[in-house]
């Protein structure tokens, strides 16, 4: 607790799922608590790795990552988002960067979704570990999500 009484627990979030739009808002959770002076660790997992992927080709991974309530992609999606002025995935990538989010990849799901030695992008400081790193990096009066 602080002075004030509130509480400053870190917020720890699972990012598992490999669609966009989850992906997105694991992001928006992220920026937002981070904005507040909350400290916050995104571990990304499975097939929520490939938002994390080295672009190719100038194409961010993400873009091509599938919805999950309707057709379409990410790049899509990201797209609406800009001509309506919702916060697009890099801009919410790079906000969570400039306020110190932790983010970390998890080894097991690099090697489950098949991106164990592939590169991931230099302009994030990624951390690589597992579950147990994960695990001890929470803090034991924050919150942790799973999405």
């Amino acid at each position: 607790m602080t002075a004030d009484g509130s509480s400053v627990g870190k917020l720890s979030i699972v990012v598992y799922d490999g669609h966009y739009d989850k992906v997105h808002y694991a992001l928006v959770m992220a920026s937002a608590a981070a904005a507040i002076g909350r400290p916050v660790t995104l571990f990304f997992t499975m097939g929520a790795c490939h938002a994390l992927k080295q672009p190719t080709d100038g194409e961010h991974a993400w873009r091509a990552m599938p919805l999950s309530e309707e057709d379409g992609t990410g790049g899509d999606k990201d797209d609406t988002y800009a001509a309506i002025k919702v916060a697009t995935f890099e801009e919410l990538l790079q906000s969570c960067v400039q306020f110190g989010v932790t983010f970390m990849v998890c080894e097991m799901g690099l090697r489950a979704v098949g991106l164990e030695g592939q590169p991931l992008r230099d302009d994030i400081p990624v951390e690589q570990g597992g579950v147990v790193t994960f695990l001890n990096d929470a803090s034991k009066d924050g919150a942790m999500f799973f999405i």
